[in-house]
C-alpha cells in the first residue's frame, strides 16, 4: 500500500528540506503563521528551477473565513492560471456558503480555471456544517483529495470522524483522506494504529530558526500582536525523515 507524505512549505529553503527529507509531495503557501495562504508565483518558479516533485498551491486571499465575494473567488481563478503556467501540479481549494455548506458554483469557477490539475479540498470541511455531506459534495464535484482533522482542532481529537471519512473513501470510492493538523513523528505511530487504511499524510515538519538579526527594536510590530519577529518557522529536514521513515513501515 503506498502512502503518500504531503508537507506544507512556505519557503525556498523548506521546500528544499522537505524535499531532502524525502517529501512525496509538497503544499505550496505563503504565511504559514495564518494558516496559509496563496503562495508567489516567483516562489514557485524559485523551486521548479530545483525540483519538479509535485507541488499543489494553496488558493486563499486572505485570512478568516472561507465565505468569499465574487471579487475574491475572480482573483483566485486568475491566480490559479498563473500558478499553472509557472508549474504548479495542482492546487487546493474551498469555498462555503454563509449557511456552512460547500458553495458549489464557486468551487466550479475555481476548478474551471484549474482545468485538468489535481484538487484538494483543504480544510474548509473541518469548519463545515457537516463534514459528511461536504466530503460526499466535494466527491460529486471531481475534487480527488479532502484535507482534514476530523472537524477537530488537531486530527488525534477528531480520529473517530477521520474514519468514518476513510469508510465513506472505500465504500463510494470517494477523494482520498489526506490527514492533517497536529501529524507529527511523535503521533504518527499512534494516528496510524487507530486507522490503518489511511494513505496520506499532512504535516508541517516547522522547526524555530532564530533571527540573524543583531540589532532589535521589539516594541514595534510588523504585524499581529504578540507575534515573535526574531524567529522564523522552517521545515525541519530530520523531522521530514523520520515521519516518512515512520509512515512507509
Amino acid at each position: 500500500m503506498a502512502r503518500i507524505l504531503e508537507v506544507c512549505i512556505d519557503s525556498l529553503a523548506s521546500a528544499r528540506a522537505a524535499i531532502r527529507g524525502g517529501a512525496d509531495r509538497l503544499e505550496l503557501c505563503s504565511a504559514l503563521t495564518l494558516g496559509g495562504l496563496t503562495p508567489y508565483t516567483a516562489l514557485l518558479q524559485q523551486i521548479r528551477g530545483e525540483s519538479s516533485i509535485p507541488i499543489r498551491c494553496l488558493m486563499r486571499p486572505r485570512p478568516g473565513d472561507f465565505l468569499y465575494c465574487a471579487e475574491e473567488i475572480d482573483l483566485m481563478a486568475h491566480q490559479i492560471e498563473a500558478l499553472k503556467s509557472a508549474g504548479a501540479d495542482g492546487f487546493v481549494i474551498g469555498c462555503l456558503t454563509k449557511d456552512g455548506n460547500l458553495d458549489e458554483t464557486a468551487m466550479k469557477t475555481l476548478m474551471g480555471a484549474a482545468g485538468t490539475s489535481a484538487l484538494t479540498l483543504h480544510r474548509c470541511i473541518d469548519v463545515s456544517r457537516d463534514c459528511v455531506s461536504t466530503y460526499r459534495t466535494a466527491a460529486a464535484l471531481g475534487i480527488d483529495t479532502v484535507l482534514t482533522s476530523g472537524s477537530a482542532g488537531s486530527c488525534i481529537e477528531g480520529l473517530d470522524t477521520i474514519r468514518t471519512l476513510l469508510m465513506l473513501r472505500d465504500q463510494e470510492r470517494g477523494p482520498e483522506i489526506l490527514i492533517g493538523a497536529g501529524v507529527n513523528p511523535s503521533n504518527i505511530q499512534r494516528i496510524r494504529t487507530a486507522l490503518p487504511t489511511a494513505t496520506a499524510f499532512h504535516a508541517s515538519c516547522k522547526r524555530l530558526v532564530e533571527s540573524g538579526m543583531v540589532f532589535r527594536r521589539a516594541d514595534i510590530p510588523m504585524g499581529l500582536q504578540g507575534l515573535d519577529e526574531w524567529t522564523i518557522q522552517q521545515t525541519d529536514e530530520a523531522a521530514v525523515r523520520q515521519l516518512k521513515a515512520a509512515i512507509t513501515v
